[in-house]
C-alpha cells in the first residue's frame, strides 16, 4: 500500500540486524512475558495469545437448531486415556478424528439409512470413493465379480483395474433375466454389481429377480442408485446387501458438492466395509454432508419436477425426425418399461436419445443448446447435456460402446428442474442446427 513502511526480512528474524532494534519479532516478544504460571491456577487470568487459541465456547441455550450443526473439525478431545482407547474400537465408537467419524457425517449416514431403509451407512469423499472402498473391502485376489454390461463408466474402469491388478475376474450380463446369473456363477462368484436405472441408456433392472438369483447363487447384492435416488427405489427392500451412491447427484442436488455413500443391509457387513474405508481415506468432509443433508430435504419435490420434464422431452424427441431412438424407461416402448413400471416409483429424470448424423450430429447438438448446459454429471437443479462416446464412456472401444448399447450420436440429457416448455424450446433450437440424413426411423424409440 502507498506509505505503509515495509520491514526489512532481517527485521523478522533478527531484530538487532542492520543496527535496527524495532523489527516484528522484537516487538511480538516483548508483548510477552517470560514468566511461568500455572495454567491450572483458580481464577487465573490467560494471556491473549492462550485466548486466541483456546476461544471459550458457550453451552447451547434455549431451543435446539432447526439445521445440523456443521462440525468442522479434524479431531476431537477426552478426558482420559481410557476414554479416548475405547473410542479407537470401531464405528459405533465416539468420535476420535473426523476421517474415522464426525458427528455431521454421521447425521448425513443416519438419514440416508433412514431413507434407504438400511441398517447403517458411510459417507465417503465421492461417489467413485464408495465404488472403490466397497470393492477393495469386499474381493480378495481370485474373486469373481457377475456385472451388469451398461454400468457407469468409471465403475468399469474400476472393475477392469482390479482384473489387471489383482486377478479379480468379470463377468458381464445384460441384466435382464435372473437366468443370466445362474449361467455364469462359479465357485469364487462374489459379488453381483448392478444399477437401478444405467447409466446411460436408462435400463431399469428387475432387482428383485435379479438380487433373488445372486442370493441363491450365495452373491453380495450390490446395486448402485445414483440414478434413481431413493424416492423412486430403494434396493434392499428388493433384496440388496449393499446401495452405492453418488450424493453428488439427486441427493445433494445443485451442483456444488462431490460425495458418495454406501448404504448397508446390515450392520455386520458396514463393519466389515467401514475399516476399509477408513483406511483409504474415502471419509466425507463435513460441510459436504452439511450440504448433502441440506440438499435431501428437498429431494421429493425436485425428483417430481425431473421426472415431469424428462416425460415432455422424450415424448417430443421421439416424434423428431432428426431422432432415431429415445431412451427412457417411461416411455411405453422402451424395453424396460414393464419392469420400470414395477420396480420404481417414477422413470427418472435422466434420458438418452441417438441423433441419426451420428457423431458429428451429436456433437453439433450439445453445443448447440443455450438454456441446457454441456457438462458431466447430473441430478442438479440445471438441466445438463453430454455426449457419452466423449466424455463417461470414453474408457470404452467401439465394440463395448456398441455392447452396452451406445451410439457415436447418442446424446445423454440430465433434466433439470427449470419449466419443461423453456427446455423444449431449447432443445428444438439445438435440433434445427443438426442434419436430418435419410435413413429409416428405428422402429421404436
Amino acid at each position: 500500500m502507498v506509505g505503509q513502511r515495509r520491514l526489512p526480512v532481517g527485521d523478522l528474524t533478527k531484530p538487532g540486524r542492520r543496527g535496527r532494534s524495532d523489527g516484528l519479532s522484537a516487538r511480538i516478544l516483548s508483548g510477552m512475558t517470560t514468566e511461568t504460571a500455572d495454567p491450572h491456577a483458580p481464577g487465573r487470568e490467560l494471556r491473549p495469545e492462550t485466548k486466541a487459541v483456546h476461544p471459550v465456547v458457550p453451552p447451547l441455550a434455549g431451543g435446539r437448531p432447526l439445521s445440523p450443526p456443521i462440525y468442522q473439525t479434524s479431531g476431537f478431545a477426552f478426558e482420559s486415556a481410557e476414554e479416548i482407547a475405547g473410542a479407537m474400537a470401531g464405528p459405533e465408537g465416539a468420535f476420535v478424528y473426523t476421517r474415522r467419524g464426525n458427528p455431521t457425517t454421521r447425521a448425513l449416514e443416519t438419514a440416508l439409512a433412514e431413507l434407504e431403509g438400511g441398517a447403517a451407512a458411510i459417507a465417503t469423499a465421492s461417489g467413485m470413493g464408495a465404488i472403490s472402498a466397497a470393492l477393495l473391502a469386499l474381493l480378495r485376489p481370485g474373486d469373481h465379480v457377475v456385472a451388469q454390461r451398461c454400468l457407469y463408466g468409471g465403475t468399469f474402469a474400476v472393475l477392469g483395474d482390479l482384473a489387471a491388478r489383482y486377478g479379480i475376474e468379470v463377468t458381464s450380463i445384460a441384466g435382464e433375466s435372473p437366468a443370466e446369473v445362474a449361467e455364469v456363477v462359479r465357485p469364487t462368484s462374489r459379488l453381483l454389481y448392478l444399477e437401478t436405472i444405467a447409466n446411460p441408456m436408462t435400463q431399469v433392472s428387475d432387482l428383485p429377480a435379479m438380487l433373488a438369483a445372486g442370493r441363491a447363487a450365495g452373491l453380495l447384492g450390490v446395486v448402485d442408485n445414483s440414478l434413481a435416488s431413493p424416492l423412486l427405489c430403494r434396493p434392499i427392500e428388493q433384496g440388496a446387501d449393499l446401495v452405492v451412491h453418488s450424493t453428488t447427484k439427486y441427493l445433494a442436488g445443485h451442483s456444488d458438492v462431490i460425495g458418495g455413500a454406501l448404504v448397508f443391509a446390515d450392520a455386520a457387513l458396514h463393519r466389515e466395509v467401514w475399516g476399509r474405508a477408513v483406511e483409504l481415506g474415502a471419509t466425507a468432509d463435513p460441510f459436504a454432508a452439511w450440504l448433502t443433508l441440506r440438499g435431501m430435504q428437498t429431494l421429493p419435490l425436485r425428483m417430481r419436477q425431473h421426472c415431469a420434464g424428462a416425460a415432455l422431452l422424450a415424448e417430443r424427441l421421439a416424434a423428431h425426425p432428426a431422432v432415431s431412438a429415445v431412451h427412457w424407461p417411461g416411455l411405453p416402448t422402451h424395453p424396460s418399461h414393464a419392469v420400470a413400471s414395477r420396480v420404481l416409483d417414477g422413470y427418472g429424470g435422466v434420458l438418452a436419445f441417438d441423433l441419426a448424423g451420428g457423431r458429428a450430429a451429436g456433437r453439433r447438438f450439445v453445443e448447440g443448446v443455450r438454456l441446457a448446459s454441456l457438462a458431466l454429471s447430473l441430478g442438479g437443479v440445471e438441466t445438463l447435456v453430454t455426449h457419452p462416446a466423449s466424455t463417461s464412456h470414453r474408457e470404452l472401444g467401439e465394440a463395448e460402446l456398441a455392447a452396452a448399447g451406445i451410439g457415436a450420436g447418442t446424446v445423454r440429457v440430465a433434466v433439470g428442474i427449470e419449466h419443461p416448455e423453456d427446455l423444449w424450446a431449447d432443445f428444438a433450437g439445438a435440433l434445427a442446427g443438426v442434419d436430418v440424413p435419410s435413413v429409416p426411423r428405428a422402429t421404436r424409440p
